[in-house]
């Protein structure tokens, strides 16, 4: 248990017996009448985002959530496979927990996985990971940066829009969170 008085993003509350993530949290003192607190939160398993306000010192219930930096070994089909390095224990993770993340996910690759009560609940790639570019239509000679874009097949078998000037074979750098084009990196 914790009161609003304790909240920060990230932390994980059980609200009417479901996970929910704040992402924002805004402490308010009105002129008159008692303070609260303007919270944004985010259902864990659903990504529902949701606002809810709460009276000021009220307790909410917290809920224990391990966040663990796991290596992915390799997808056997149905489950993508996760290793802790420091037990070595493996787990099978789901491929709808996992979702969007898939697209973006190399073997050997650090994830954080997150697990409440021995389930997992999401894993979270890092904002951006490198890439190498396996097909793209080539370049033309006065193609620049302004220019537009064009579609590009990654090592993982994703797809994204890169620069008209970026070739195949290049390495890129991608935002996880929505597939979209960073930088080359040399």
């Amino acid at each position: 248990m914790a009161t609003t008085n304790e909240l920060k993003n990230g932390l994980v509350l059980s609200i009417d017996n479901q996970l929910w993530t704040v992402v924002e949290f805004q402490h308010v003192k009105p002129g008159k009448g008692p303070a609260f607190v303007r919270t944004k939160l985010k259902n864990v398993l659903s990504g529902k985002v949701v606002d809810r306000t709460f009276n000021a010192g009220v307790k909410v219930e917290t809920a224990n959530v391990d966040k663990r930096t796991m290596q992915y070994l390799y997808n056997d089909g149905t489950d993508f496979i996760f290793m802790d390095p420091d037990t070595y224990d493996q787990i099978h993770v789901s491929a709808e927990t996992v979702g969007d993340s898939a697209r973006y996910m190399l073997e050997n690759q650090d994830a954080i996985v997150a697990r409440h009560d021995g389930e997992v609940l999401f894993v979270e790639l890092p904002a951006a990971v490198v890439l190498e570019i396996t097909y793209t239509e080539p370049g033309l000679q006065g193609d620049r940066s302004t220019g537009g874009t064009k579609p590009a097949t990654l090592e993982t078998g994703a797809e994204i829009q890169v620069p008209l000037f970026v070739n195949q074979g290049e390495k890129v750098k991608v935002d996880t969170r929505d597939g979209s084009y960073l930088g080359r990196v040399s």
